[in-house]
């Protein structure tokens, strides 16, 4: 099993970037996609994006697509989220997580679920 820990949240201007990492412990990480999700307050938690365990391929929101690159070290145990032309809706509590099935960008194709870090864009 892995566990996860994100970093790296603050509050950025709109229009700025951020980068967001998910440390990973356990011995399965290089081989077990990795995705990112955010939650709003008062909103459901809703699919960013995730790389696959070899990171050749990535998916994206359409809302991020061209913004936001997710990428990862697997000698480093660690997924990135770089966030680039920040909007005041990208504003969410960001969380990353184990995609435990082979395709699926619900948040019950996840588990082992980090902390969260919260990101604020103001305007």
């Amino acid at each position: 099993q892995v566990q996860l820990v994100e970093s790296g949240g603050g509050v950025v201007q709109a229009g700025g970037s951020l980068r967001l990492s998910c440390a990973a412990s356990g011995r399965t990480f290089s081989s077990i996609a990795i995705g990112w999700f955010r939650q709003a307050p008062g909103k459901e938690r809703t699919f960013v994006a995730v790389i696959s365990a070899s990171g050749a391929s990535a998916t994206y929101t359409d809302s991020v697509s061209g913004r936001f690159t997710i990428s990862r070290d697997n000698a480093k145990n660690t997924v990135y989220l770089r966030m680039n032309s920040l909007k005041p809706e990208d504003t969410a509590v960001y969380y990353c997580a184990a995609r435990n099935r082979i395709v699926g960008t619900k948040t019950t194709d996840f588990g082992s679920w980090g902390q969260g870090t919260q990101v604020t864009v103001s305007s």
